[in-house]
């Protein structure tokens, strides 16, 4: 497999492994907001929210490079 053929699918498996530290320190935010800390919640869900504003992007760009030449 040509070194070129690799991109995509090393930038799919990092866009997964980045989706999975969202959720888990999502839940982590829920867990520390349950013990009365509202604000350190709300500041990881802020810095949380670039993942949210930039998934759509990475999508189509990881479809455009995976799709056939």
């Amino acid at each position: 497999m040509p070194n070129s053929d690799l991109l995509p699918s090393l930038l799919s498996k990092l866009y997964e492994n980045q989706l999975a530290l969202e959720a888990s320190i999502l839940e982590l935010s829920n867990w520390v907001e349950q013990r009365g800390s509202a604000k350190v919640a709300e500041n990881v869900r802020g810095a949380l929210q670039a993942i949210d504003d930039n998934e759509e992007f990475v999508k189509l760009t990881l479809a455009v490079l995976s799709a056939p030449d």
